[in-house]
């Protein structure tokens, strides 16, 4: 829905993007674009003014069906659209109202000559979290990233002595007193990290890092809880291990975090290329086939590629209700449309068939696979086993709980 909301273009500023943040009054809203209305009356172009005061006019109407802002808040998208293949003179007002998945933090109204769909689009980036410990033999710090939220949890300082001997002692002695305290502040550090770590549902990774060798001793010994230390997914060098340290690993994080990911889709795609060589019966592919499994309950993980391009598309009878849904390419959407006018209704043989509903392919299929309890992967295609998903297996298939039967 927000791919489609920001590919929709106006003639002019005249499309209306309003967030409205959970505890807002509405009757305040309208209010505001009461203003709105009456600013509006200034615009010098006849097209514009009209366009702009019906859109603002829309949104009042939409807003007084509901009693607050909910628990979420209200994204409404409104505004002048010109139809596909006609120019000026061919827009129609359309209106988009979406319930946030989650709280939003911003109250804003546009009129522009596009939608502002970036605010939802961050809500709909992964949740996931990564850890951040910096560590060498100075101090370290304890700092966790998700999305693009950054904290840093803890510092500590390692009060262990620099190498040089101090007077009168023996080099041995006192590196072996140094080798202590290093132990002492190591198992510190783990603690620390293990108390912030492991209550985190969502921690996908941990990246170590800091100055010198220090990282890796700290890593090879069992400072970490074993759990923690199978996440560890990268070490890597920093010039300094306070905040100065933390924002150099958030900088190569974006590339960690993508060289995980597709190490992850190379093990998903090689495991469903190994059942396709050894022609186990242990997977499926093409919409159809994927659909069947999915309803006799018997798919594990649902692999769908991201550049898979195709809508599910309700078709309904205005006069008795028949209903019936149709995989359509999204670029040819308008043409399928226009071909059911006048087509008579399979049930009553009525010309009355339009299209009720539309979500894209990927949302359908993750609705289904949820009721089934499979798990659903979106591959990309920046591996070669990822290609090989959209261009050999139509972008959807699946990996299945037991062999499928005949």
């Amino acid at each position: 829905m927000l791919n489609i909301l920001a590919s929709k273009t106006g003639s002019h500023t005249e499309l209306i993007t309003l967030y409205i943040p959970p505890g807002k009054q509405i009757s305040d809203v309208i209010n505001m674009l009461r203003d709105e209305y009456g600013t509006a009356s200034n615009i010098k172009s006849t097209t514009t003014r009209k366009n702009v005061q019906e859109a603002i006019v829309k949104v009042q109407q939409r807003l007084k069906l509901f009693k607050d802002s909910g628990e979420n808040g209200l994204v409404i998208f409104c505004g002048a659209i010109p139809q596909e293949g006609g120019g000026p003179g061919s827009e129609k007002i359309e209106t988009y109202v979406i319930i946030p998945p989650e709280p939003i933090r911003i109250y804003l109204y546009r009129c522009d000559s596009r939608f502002h769909t970036e605010h939802l689009q961050e809500l709909l980036k992964e949740k996931e979290t990564f850890g951040i410990l910096l560590i060498d033999a100075t101090g370290a710090t304890i700092a966790t990233l998700q999305g693009k939220r950054l904290e840093i949890v803890r510092q500590m300082y390692s009060g262990v002595g620099g190498k040089t001997r101090a007077g009168g002692q023996s080099a041995r002695r006192y590196e072996r007193l140094r080798e202590m305290q290093l132990n002492e502040y190591f198992t510190r550090v783990g603690q620390h990290a293990n108390e912030v770590f492991l209550p985190i549902d969502t921690l996908k990774g941990i990246i170590i890092a800091g100055p010198g060798p220090t990282k890796y001793d700290f890593v090879k010994g069992d400072y970490l809880n074993y759990q923690l230390k199978n996440k560890i997914i990268d070490t890597i060098d920093t010039a300094y291990v306070e905040e100065q340290g933390v924002k150099e690993v958030v900088d190569k994080a974006p590339e960690i975090m993508r060289k995980v990911r597709y190490i992850e889709e190379k093990q998903i795609m090689q495991q469903f290329l190994y059942e396709v060589g050894h022609d186990t019966g242990m997977i499926t592919y093409g919409e159809a086939e994927v659909r069947n499994a999915l309803a006799a309950g018997n798919v594990r993980t649902v692999l769908i590629s991201e550049k898979v391009d195709l809508l599910r598309v309700k078709v309904k009878c205005n006069a008795c209700g028949y209903e019936e849904k149709h995989t359509v390419k999204t670029q040819s959407l308008i043409e399928f449309e226009q071909g059911l006018i006048g087509k008579a209704c399979p049930k009553c043989q009525a010309p009355s068939l339009f299209i009720a509903d539309k979500q894209d392919i990927i949302d359908d299929l993750a609705e289904l696979a949820e009721q089934a309890n499979s798990e659903v992967e979106i591959i990309s295609t920046e591996t070669e086993e990822g290609q090989m998903l959209k261009n050999a297996f139509g972008g959807i298939a699946a990996i299945l709980r037991y062999k499928m039967q005949g």
